[in-house]
């Protein structure tokens, strides 16, 4: 059969224009050929107006394909006595543009109280760790640099929680002993962490 001899309601013929209403429905049926007209009619549309309600081109490309997929998913809910198929579809792309627009500025709220609650600066874990691993081997050198009798009396008081006179009977020392050694190994830790007075 050639062109001429097609009938002109013949939608389903190769070429032939399809109402967009008669392949959502064949969508619905699961016609994959149907869901590709489709997609060919209302993606630029789709990606258009998500577009213009975000303002970000990757952002709308990522929504625009959720849009087409949800048109794939629920073509059997759309019922053409309520309003034309392209409306129908281009309803689904703004209600879902508007959904991200909400979802990211409530995201951007979330975090700005978040950096409030947190002194100005946004909390990282990671940064936060590794920054505290890296003082630790700071500290775990400087101590390394004390005479045995300071590194173990430090320790002792601050990593332990000892009193002087604890260190002292601890470390078998005199306790003017203890706290002098103490005192220069707490003077050498400022100044190989480098902390000012």
């Amino acid at each position: 059969m050639n062109e001429q001899e097609r009938a002109p309601g013949d939608a389903h013929a190769v070429g032939a224009p399809a109402d967009l209403a008669d392949l959502l429905r064949r969508t619905a049926q699961g016609d994959e050929g149907a869901f590709e007209r489709v997609y060919d009619l209302v993606s630029p549309a789709v990606y258009g107006l998500v577009l213009r309600v975000l303002r970000d081109p990757a952002q709308s490309e990522e929504v625009a394909q959720e849009v087409l997929v949800d048109v794939w998913r629920s073509a059997c809910r759309y019922q053409e006595h309520r309003g034309s198929a392209k409306s129908w579809v281009l309803t689904l792309a703004h209600r879902r543009a508007v959904d991200r627009v909400r979802s990211e500025e409530a995201a951007t709220r979330r975090e700005e109280r978040a950096t409030a609650s947190a002194g100005g600066r946004p909390y990282d874990e990671v940064e936060e760790e590794a920054t505290a691993r890296l003082e630790g081997e700071r500290v775990r050198r400087c101590l390394d640099a004390l005479t045995e009798l300071q590194r173990q009396a430090v320790k002792l008081a601050y990593y332990g929680g000892y009193t002087y006179r604890e260190v002292a009977k601890l470390l078998s020392a005199p306790l003017g002993t203890v706290k002098t050694r103490m005192r220069d190994g707490l003077i050498r830790l400022r100044d190989c962490l480098g902390v000012e007075r």
